[in-house]
């Protein structure tokens, strides 16, 4: 079983989605998929409607928030295990939605660790690449490791995924 707050991180297309679905498959209770993306394109647009087919075929309960995570997670059933993915996706959304963003992480840290459980949270690694040109970017990548942070801070299990790949940082793999 997992413990109740798993934190996976890792770059974009690191296979950090799949190693999450991977260890939440391994656990014999309900599962429900929170998702957080937004179809602001026709390319995204297919793509949602891609993991929406592939999640019901698994037997995963969706449930699509694009804001206000901390109330999804207050409506998910105890005892169903859930994964969040991802976070760096809702954060995007609080910056576009011009929303407080500590406001927002204050609301969400005591969802995140008041589940009994498990909770899967996943988010994208910002910190290793560049400097953002534009000061919106760069704003985004400074709340993006903060919270980050934040979360790993809570979190029972920290695992960072490169390349399918997946590094214990705190904890222990499962």
């Amino acid at each position: 079983m997992l413990p109740n707050l798993t934190f996976i991180l890792g770059g974009a297309a690191s296979g950090k989605s799949n190693y999450s679905e991977s260890l939440a498959k391994r656990c014999d209770i309900p599962r429900i998929y929170l998702a957080t993306a937004q179809a602001f394109d026709r390319e995204m647009t297919q793509k949602i409607a891609a993991h929406r087919r592939s999640r019901a075929a698994d037997g995963w309960v969706t449930i699509e928030e694009p804001l206000a995570l901390a109330d999804a997670l207050g409506r998910a059933p105890g005892g169903a295990l859930v994964l969040l993915d991802c976070l760096t996706l809702w954060l995007s959304n609080i910056l576009l939605a011009e929303r407080d963003i500590a406001a927002e992480i204050d609301a969400l840290m005591p969802a995140l660790v008041g589940r009994d459980a498990p909770l899967i949270v996943v988010s994208n690694e910002v910190g290793a690449g560049i400097v953002p040109e534009t000061p919106l970017g760069r704003r985004f990548r400074t709340a993006q490791g903060g919270l980050n942070q934040a979360v790993a801070a809570r979190a029972h299990l920290v695992v960072s995924v490169m390349a399918g790949l997946p590094l214990a940082l705190k904890g222990q793999l499962p």
